[in-house]
This record gives structure tokens, C-alpha cells and sequence, in this order.
């Protein structure tokens, strides 16, 4: 059982790190610091896009529109680290 704890506390921390650098990757792009003219960081962002949209749809119909403003990244962040809590303090159970 430790096992698979450990592999769903890798697939979390993975989902965390895709999660940040797609948030701090929409700051780039909205600073101008990165073009989505450029092949690569159009590819990165499209990939990203697509990974993340299945986690960020459903909760973007369940928040209020809040004009230009995107909260289902911050959600989802505190949904996997909130799932990552709940998961080492139960993990004694697990075994």
C-alpha cells in the first residue's frame, strides 16, 4: 500500500508542477515577456492548455464570471494540495 501512496503522492506533486508553470506561463504571455508567435513557447502553451483544460473546465462552470479575471487555476491548486493534506494524514490508514 505505501506503494501506491507514493505513486499518488508523485502524480500530485507532477500535477502541481504542470499547474505552476502553466500559471506562470500565462503571466509571461500576458507581459509580453513570451510570444505565442514563437514556435516553441506556442507548442509549451497549447500542451499545456490541453493537459490542464480537463481539470479547469469543470470548475470554471461551478465559479461566478469575474470578468478577465481566471480563478479555476487557484482552485485547482488548492484542490490537489488540499487532496495531497488529506492524504498524508491519512496515509497510516493506507498501510
Amino acid at each position: 500500500m505505501t506503494s501506491l501512496f507514493q505513486i499518488l503522492m508523485l502524480i500530485l506533486d507532477i500535477v502541481w508542477f504542470i499547474m505552476i508553470a502553466h500559471i506562470i506561463m500565462s503571466w509571461l504571455i500576458s507581459f509580453q515577456v513570451l510570444n505565442l508567435r514563437q514556435p516553441l513557447v506556442a507548442q509549451l502553451w497549447y500542451g499545456l492548455n490541453r493537459l490542464l483544460e480537463p481539470i479547469y473546465a469543470p470548475i470554471r462552470r461551478f465559479l461566478p464570471a469575474m470578468g478577465g479575471l481566471d480563478l479555476a487555476p487557484l482552485v485547482a491548486l488548492i484542490g490537489v494540495y488540499a487532496l495531497r493534506i488529506i492524504l498524508i494524514n491519512n496515509a497510516s490508514a493506507l498501510v
